[in-house]
């Protein structure tokens, strides 16, 4: 099967994932890291419930669920975001920058090959990670980049392989302390997105409000809970964690149907559910 995504909102028909078998928390990055030293415990059959939640709402949604093979020694493997990106043209292999991370590639590998399909691109320069990828709409491409998780080098790479197509991309340098974009913006539907917009950069929301994209404001503590890191399905739903209630509520206002599951010993450390989603294959909007 041809894996394709052209938008961030076009309705969801297949989605990466990988079960929580050996995940914990890391502290490989500033929100898992207050959690440990709050002393926050952590529950492995109550987290296994609450990804069998998120499943659950997927399904729902009709979504086919493909899932990765889980390793013991990669704790973080169920944030399936990071490690491939899907293109209009086909997967990316990205370049993870932790260490504790990088051997998550070989299961994205294993799974791309057997079905057939392989990769459109394998990133090769600096690193890059998918939780900064977003791919608004068919023809606008938005990359953040903080030195670190996504690099410029990694930026430039994926971005360049989009304008040769024709698209218009912007890179959008961002603070470290936020791990990824997607912890200060995500789109939930066609021309509208939640983003912590006292924290983005006045020029980026510029930028998207001048391509037609409306803004659900988020603040820096919600963000920091994972606010702003949902999953758009399309056609109207989304997926939102339950603990994120003021914004489901402005969500639901909006005529959207918000699925929600329970997700916070997952956004506890440092990923909510886009974190935890690749999406494979997407109707273009």
């Amino acid at each position: 099967m041809a894996w394709r995504v052209d938008s961030e909102t076009g309705v969801l028909r297949d989605v990466l994932l990988c079960r929580p078998d050996h995940y914990s928390w890391q502290p490989t990055n500033s929100i898992a890291r207050a959690t440990l030293e709050r002393g926050s415990a952590f529950d492995r059959d109550a987290a296994s419930r609450q990804y069998g939640e998120m499943v659950a709402a997927l399904e729902e949604a009709g979504v086919r669920c493909h899932y990765l093979a889980p390793e013991p020694h990669l704790p973080y493997q169920v944030y399936t975001r990071d490690s491939s990106q899907t293109t209009p043209w086909g997967p990316v292999l990205t370049q993870l920058f932790r260490p504790q991370r990088r051997g998550e590639y070989a299961s994205v590998l294993d799974f791309h090959q057997c079905d057939g399909a392989g990769f459109w691109r394998m990133g090769s320069a600096g690193t890059l990670e998918g939780g900064d990828i977003h791919v608004i709409r068919p023809g606008l491409l938005l990359v953040g980049w903080t030195g670190e998780r996504t690099d410029l080098a990694g930026a430039r790479q994926f971005a360049g392989w989009f304008e040769a197509e024709g698209w218009e991309v912007r890179l959008e340098p961002f603070a470290e302390h936020f791990l990824h974009l997607d912890v200060l913006f995500c789109m939930v539907a066609d021309g509208l997105a939640v983003a912590c917009t006292d924290v983005l950069d006045d020029a980026l929301l510029a930028w998207l409000r001048g391509h037609g994209i409306r803004l659900l404001p988020v603040s820096y503590k919600a963000a920091m809970e994972m606010g702003c890191n949902v999953l758009a399905l399309g056609g109207g739903r989304v997926v939102s964690p339950r603990h994120n209630a003021e914004l489901n509520a402005r969500l639901r206002a909006e005529g959207l149907r918000v699925l929600d599951p329970e997700l916070d010993l997952f956004t506890m450390g440092g990923g909510g559910v886009h974190c935890m989603t690749m999406p494979l294959r997407r109707d273009t909007p």
